[in-house]
């Protein structure tokens, strides 16, 4: 019990560290990217004296470590800041785009553990026959594509070509469960690189795990072979599985930019593109940080998770 308290202090503080990692880095990026707000906000061929008044009126002539200072703590309150095109707050933006970005990443977990999972067991059950070779050069060759060329591609066949699906989510706005069509082709691409390198790893583990000493003599003692799959070596290989759906979720928070902006889907993804486009500052950092809490987040569950399965190993982590 000291040990597993031990841990989860040590976890605790390091996801502390890192969400003030995060903040710091995402404000000095932020303060990095090229172009100048007040310019942009004054509009075209704008005289010094606006620009130094549009400036002074957004607090961009203050010193980078006040402006610093002030941002972190309107977050311990909660408070992500204020748009300086629109003068909205900033939470009103992730209220927004939080609806479609949810949706798309909830499906594609949920869709995610059975089918990486289910591929990766299969696999092992038969490995070296016709059915282990089938799932593991379909699935490396799916990985080796990239998620836009993925996206295209599906458009161009089942939108374009034979009209099954909607090419894009233009006209549906946020309300994209009154067309579950709209959704299909959004969610195979967020699915497909994901469900591959989690089945390659379940498969991998499943092998070992039913390779491992303990595991032969097991079945020499009579235990069935179903028990021997699903109750010993399953837990023990989907203990890095875990870590590897904490790394997806990760990547899913990219993805999801790169699919809503493919299929016009008004997600953060989207929200994110068009205040980096208008130089729009305290957007940028408001919803960067809260996708480094939700990375941070979504490990430190991951963490507790393989804990469970395996708790030597994260213990002595």
């Amino acid at each position: 019990m000291n040990g597993l308290r031990s841990w989860f202090a040590r976890r605790l503080l390091l996801g502390t560290v890192q969400t003030a990692a995060v903040v710091l880095l995402v404000f000095a990026l932020t303060e990095a990217l090229p172009g100048d707000a007040a310019v942009a906000f004054a509009g075209d061929q704008p005289d010094p004296q606006r620009v130094a008044a549009v400036r002074e009126a957004m607090g961009l002539d203050r010193p980078a470590h006040e402006r610093l200072a002030e941002w972190a703590g309107g977050l311990l309150h909660g408070d992500l800041g204020t748009s300086l095109t629109s003068g909205r707050p900033v939470a009103g933006y992730l209220a927004d785009g939080f609806g479609p970005t949810l949706l798309l990443a909830g499906l594609t977990v949920l869709l995610l553990v059975p089918a990486g999972v289910g591929l990766g067991v299969l696999a092992a059950r038969h490995v070296g026959r016709f059915t282990d070779r089938l799932i593991s050069s379909a699935t490396l060759g799916v990985y080796a594509v990239p998620e836009f060329a993925l996206g295209v591609l599906l458009v161009s066949v089942f939108a374009l070509r034979l009209g099954w699906l909607p090419p894009t989510a233009v006209g549906h706005g946020t309300g994209l469960l009154a067309r579950p069509a709209v959704l299909v082709l959004p969610v195979l691409v967020l699915l497909a690189r994901p469900v591959c390198s989690l089945a390659r790893l379940v498969r991998a583990g499943m092998i070992e795990a039913l390779a491992a000493p303990c595991t032969v003599h097991a079945g020499r003692y009579g235990i069935p072979g179903a028990r021997i799959r699903y109750g010993h070596a399953l837990p023990n290989a989907l203990a890095p599985a875990t870590q590897q759906l904490a790394r997806t979720v990760d990547w899913l928070l990219c993805g999801v930019i790169v699919v809503e902006a493919l299929y016009v889907i008004p997600g953060l993804g989207t929200v994110l593109m068009n205040a980096v486009a208008d130089r729009d500052i305290p957007v940028v950092q408001g919803l960067a940080v809260v996708f480094g809490l939700a990375t941070v987040m979504v490990n430190l569950c991951a963490d507790l998770v393989t804990h469970r399965l395996a708790p030597r190993s994260a213990v002595a982590a």
